[in-house]
């Protein structure tokens, strides 16, 4: 007699019945129903997190893993797919799905406690507030260092994105071709090749048609202020007017070399040039391209003004942090492409590729060329070449062409998820600046987040993992609240995560 229980297996024997399979040890029946893809990437992003699966390792074929976990192969397509969303892992053909960076989290005995968070020095606040009300010269390294589950601060780009392997391909191909004489000090205006490139991009991407002898290469936007401060001041010029709200580390750069930095209101067409005029500084820092935080586009007829209040005498700094990240609209012609001798034009790859290539370059006109290629050969006697000749390779092959395309596909979806999000676990904020760049500005006109100080919304949100920039930083106004939030280094479903975190901070304050 046959006396095998036909029955519908009961929980102690699932495993019977359910998918496993020896890698990490995966099994079917811990799936919720109806979520097996969302499981199963959950599943291997934390596999990545803690080590299991390393940088370079690779995964098992999408059918031989389907066949283990008895699921259909989509399954596995889609958790994989959604891993090379994250920028966790790459498909590499025939060498199959590869683990290429795992998620940038703190190391919880290095990382500052939130409540230990120093304020910095001549900082307002009790000893100990993460985000004190005047932040003082070292509060981003500060910052920086503190603990986060995510980080959503502006500026920061998708790191896991940087193209390691046409870097590589770029490095050995320089390397081989580098003549003996190329390896000894250079001209501090930088490499030949650079500057040859970088003219060739800003005449296809920014519309500025410059000559390579007016480009002087620099460690980053943060040199070229001070390179220009020092230039301004033995010139006589001890003001640089800022847009308000602008940004507090540009502005920290520009007091530290001495210089006053008077505010100028911003409104949805860009900096008042009236205010401008009134405020008689003889420059003034504009981010005309996305206003930094607002996002705003400097419009046509503000344009106008600001070119008489040039042609009057006035010199304008144009920092082009992120122009190239567009998403939804035209792109915005460069202020050098129009004024070149009245602008200072400074750029870099901080925000296309990585700020740890500390490779930039700026334009000044003519009557402070001189002075600037001094004051860049008495800082260092010039930038490293190795890194610029490669940077070249990039430009001149195409690479970082396809580069800047792959990131708009990624940054836009991930925008998109920011703003979903945000209209999800805000309801009342109000998003600015979405349609170019790297971050976004919220505010609340109304719901559960008005009246609440940014500072403490910061605050709370750090504390439960969350890292944001509140606005007031970066204002002259204190009646300006409301965060600032990066999304370019943040997968989807971390953003999301963000949002429903800020949301529930808000609910407790």
């Amino acid at each position: 007699m046959d006396l095998v229980n036909r029955s519908k297996p009961t929980a102690s024997d699932r495993s019977i019945t359910a998918g496993g399979s020896d890698f990490l040890q995966l099994d079917t029946g811990d799936a919720p129903p109806g979520g097996l893809s969302d499981w199963l990437a959950e599943r291997l992003r934390a596999a990545v997190s803690d080590g299991r699966l390393p940088v370079g390792g690779r995964l098992p074929a999408t059918r031989v893993l389907a066949a283990d976990l008895r699921v259909s192969r989509g399954v596995v397509t889609e958790a994989y797919r959604r891993l090379i969303e994250d920028g966790h892992a790459a498909g590499h053909g025939r060498r199959g799905t590869v683990i290429v960076a795992a998620p940038v989290t703190a190391q919880p005995d290095r990382a500052l406690p939130v409540t230990a968070l120093p304020v910095t020095t001549g900082a307002a606040g009790p000893s100990g507030e993460p985000f004190p009300a005047e932040p003082g010269a070292d509060v981003y390294d500060a910052l920086r260092e503190a603990s986060a589950r995510i980080d959503l601060s502006p500026g920061l780009p998708d790191l896991a994105a940087f193209p390691r392997a046409a870097w590589l391909r770029a490095e050995r191909a320089v390397i081989g071709d580098l003549a003996a004489p190329g390896l000894g000090y250079g001209d501090p205006r930088g490499t030949p090749a650079l500057r040859r490139a970088v003219a060739g991009w800003l005449a296809r991407n920014r519309g500025i048609g410059a000559d390579p002898d007016e480009i002087v290469i620099v460690s980053g936007t943060a040199q070229a202020f001070g390179l220009f401060a020092h230039v301004l001041r033995a010139d006589g010029i001890g003001e640089v007017a800022m847009e308000d709200p602008g940004s507090l580390g540009a502005r920290q750069h520009l007091e530290y070399w001495g210089l006053r930095t008077p505010p100028v209101p911003v409104d949805a067409d860009g900096i008042r040039v009236d205010e401008l005029r009134a405020a008689g500084a003889p420059v003034a820092l504009l981010t005309p391209a996305h206003q930094f935080p607002t996002g705003v586009v400097l419009g046509g007829e503000r344009r106008r003004e600001l070119m008489r209040w040039a042609d009057g005498g006035g010199i304008v700094i144009e920092d082009d942090y992120d122009a190239e990240h567009r998403y939804d609209r035209p792109p915005v012609p460069a202020l050098r492409a129009m004024l070149p001798e009245r602008v200072c034009y400074t750029g870099s790859v901080s925000k296309l590729l990585a700020p740890a290539l500390r490779l930039g370059w700026v334009m000044a006109p003519a009557a402070y060329r001189e002075a600037l290629v001094d004051a860049k050969r008495f800082a260092d006697l010039g930038n490293a070449a190795l890194p610029q000749l490669v940077l070249a390779h990039l430009m001149e092959s195409g690479e970082l062409e396809r580069q800047l395309r792959f990131l708009r596909r990624r940054h836009r979806r991930r925008r998109d998820a920011m703003i979903e999000a945000i209209e999800a676990h805000l309801p009342g904020a109000v998003v600015h600046g979405a349609a170019a760049g790297l971050h976004l500005m919220i505010t609340f006109a109304g719901g559960p987040g008005a009246g609440v100080p940014d500072l403490e919304l910061a605050a709370a949100a750090l504390a439960r993992g969350v890292k944001v920039h509140p606005l007031s930083w970066h204002s002259r106004r204190r009646d300006r609240q409301g965060l600032v939030m990066g999304y370019a280094a943040a997968p989807p479903s971390a953003l999301r995560e963000a949002m429903a975190t800020l949301a529930a901070a808000i609910g407790d304050l």
